[in-house]
């Protein structure tokens, strides 16, 4: 390489240099902002997270102090107390619902339900315990449609309370008179997967006493 050469690649380093300088200057800013934003990101995700378990914490403690009563009564005026929004709010709902039944108060507990059953804001795994509770509630609360309905809706596959609704299924099935249908729609909920212990034996004992035969894997 000659002496031209050397001195031309030189010249031409310094200029690359002088020009990311410049750049540097001019824009790494940018880079700099990019990484308050990536630190300031991550302390705020902490301080939100923290928030949030407080905030739960908070709940907790005011439901466990809500539930500490002996009577009923009590136990619903002190849920009543607690104000909470979103899926808080709809536990709440839930619980004071219960002790509405517990003190013998069916429509005032179908009036927290319903609102909740029919949200379709909510979270599923509450909206729909919502509406699997009115079905439980008898037909004091629903008709026969409305009831029919909802535990079409709670009985889809993959719904959080499938098997529950189902099992619901089956004894609408037999206050009808149809047991055939009944034995049919127990005997295949009794072949599903992941069934709770209690309600396999539920079925297993409906099935028995109305002659009917148990399923056995594989089989057909």
């Amino acid at each position: 390489m000659s002496d031209t050469d050397s001195f031309i690649d030189e010249v031409s380093e310094e200029v690359r240099r002088d020009r990311l300088t410049g750049y540097l200057r001019r824009y790494g800013w940018i880079g700099a902002l990019g990484v308050v934003l990536i630190v300031g990101g991550a302390a705020v995700n902490e301080i939100l997270k923290a928030s949030q378990r407080a905030e739960a914490e908070a709940l907790g403690d005011s439901l466990l102090g809500a539930l500490q009563s002996d009577a009923a009564s009590d136990r619903r005026s002190a849920l009543e107390g607690i104000s909470v929004e979103g899926d808080a709010a709809d536990v709440v709902a839930l619980l004071t619902a219960a002790e509405r039944l517990a003190d013998n108060e069916p429509e005032a507990a179908a009036q927290l339900l319903r609102p909740l059953a029919q949200d379709t804001d909510a979270a599923l795994v509450y909206s729909d315990l919502a509406a699997l509770k009115l079905v439980l509630m008898g037909e004091d609360i629903l008709d026969a449609t409305t009831r029919d309905q909802l535990l079409d809706r709670l009985a889809r596959p993959g719904a959080p309370y499938e098997a529950l609704a189902r099992e619901q299924q089956v004894l609408v099935l037999l206050e009808r008179g149809r047991e055939g249908d009944a034995l049919d729609a127990a005997g295949a909920l009794l072949m599903e997967a992941g069934l709770t212990p209690g309600l396999r034996q539920r079925l297993v004992q409906l099935i028995i006493a109305l002659d009917g035969e148990l399923p056995v894997a594989g089989a057909g």
